[in-house]
């Protein structure tokens, strides 16, 4: 069996996405997002959007119309960002609002956003009750039950918070949970907006870089963190067909895994990631050689891109390796929700941008990411993701062939 008869197969029974909202530093939407990437641009910035009190490391903030003035450096913004890209989603899928009863949601975020609560903590330490503003904040940090009770959903509500994997395995459960009948639809994705706290830690960690970042690149020295957000509608095949919704893509396979190897690093041999991607391709009865690219992690600090950058040259050699965050920055855990609503955009266009920051090739890593802009031979990609404790999670989406 060929591979594009193989991926059409997977795509035949995969969850469909009917519709996909997405905000970042790039742009207001996936296309306008994939325009920019495929042009180059980089639209870094300094971190004064975080206060007096930032380092000057930058970072990449989205656009002024979205937060703007009105940011409230607090967990309210994180919410808005996710409100904005569910909006876009519930608009592309023109799903009427009867379709939305019993409507599962999955979000994911890191530290339920709770990283924002510098105030509370200090009003803790100091004794001081305050005027309960944290406590409403502390409920706005809840993402899932907050866009389910907005938009009426109805159906199982589940925040997760799993450092910068977050988003990635949001849509790998709502697409379990769509696969194995607990909902038809569910509304997934990821949210972050940036915050003091993980600028300040990044820094201090000595992993964040004073420049545009540059990953997989010889001369790397850190990320630049970002922030926005991504959400999908999810369906069922059956759903989607009984409604005849348009089929922008597909969530093929998913896989997750723990090296449990550091706190802060991954496995120097790369074994969660291989076990995570080994899963995701079981998951949708797919080959290696069935994927056109890799939207990689690539965060341009330097462990993380030598174990994935080895790792991917290992499993899927002479694959097409592409990385945005040099053009987003990273957004913890909005990012891999960010990347496969980008990933699916590529798909969807047949365009692969090229890796923004990238300049030098590194000859430990055995992966040379993508310089220019490309067409994806086959409809189907693999997004990858890591994080913080050993967390590794893997994503195989389909494009419209």
């Amino acid at each position: 069996m060929t591979g594009r008869r193989r991926i059409l197969r997977a795509m035949a029974v995969a969850p469909v996405v009917t519709g996909i909202g997405c905000v970042c530093a790039l742009g207001r939407d996936p296309g306008e997002a994939l325009d920019a990437l495929c042009r180059g641009e980089r639209p870094i910035a300094d971190a004064s959007a975080l206060g007096k009190e930032a380092m000057p490391f930058p970072v990449f903030t989205v656009f002024e119309s979205i937060l703007g003035e009105t940011r409230s450096r607090s967990a309210a913004d994180t919410l808005r960002l996710a409100v904005v890209a569910a909006d876009a989603a519930f608009a592309m899928a023109r799903l009427p609002e009867g379709g939305r009863r019993g409507m599962g949601v999955v979000m994911g975020t890191t530290a339920g956003t709770a990283l924002h609560f510098l105030a509370g903590y200090d009003a803790f330490r100091r004794g001081d009750p305050g005027d309960g503003a944290d406590i409403a904040d502390y409920f706005s940090s809840n993402l899932a039950l907050r866009l389910g009770g907005r938009f009426g959903l109805g159906g199982p509500a589940v925040t997760l918070s799993n450092a910068c994997t977050s988003g990635t395995d949001a849509i790998g459960l709502a697409a379990d949970m769509v696969r194995l009948g607990v909902c038809d639809r569910v509304l997934c994705g990821g949210a972050d907006a940036l915050s003091l706290v993980p600028h300040s830690g990044f820094a201090r960690l000595m992993i964040a870089d004073r420049e545009p970042c540059r990953p997989f690149d010889r001369d790397r020295a850190g990320l630049n963190l970002g922030e926005g957000a991504a959400v999908l509608v999810l369906e069922s095949p059956a759903a989607a067909r009984e409604r005849g919704a348009t089929a922008l893509g597909f969530v093929a396979g998913f896989g997750q895994a723990a090296d449990a190897h550091h706190l802060t690093a991954p496995h120097p041999e790369g074994r969660g990631l291989e076990t995570a991607i080994r899963r995701a391709f079981l998951d949708a009865d797919l080959q290696m050689e069935d994927v056109a690219f890799v939207n990689a992690h690539g965060t341009a600090t330097r462990e993380n891109d030598k174990v994935e950058g080895r790792t991917l040259a290992r499993l899927l050699p002479g694959v097409p390796v592409w990385a945005g965050k040099g053009a987003t920055g990273h957004a913890l855990g909005a990012a891999g929700a960010i990347e496969a609503a980008l990933t699916l955009a590529a798909l969807g266009e047949g365009r692969l941008p090229p890796s923004a920051g990238f300049r030098t090739v590194d000859p430990e890593i055995g992966v040379v990411p993508t310089s220019g802009t490309s067409v994806p031979a086959l409809p189907c990609a693999l997004s990858t993701s890591l994080g913080f404790g050993g967390g590794n999670a893997a994503l195989l989406l389909g494009g419209c062939p």
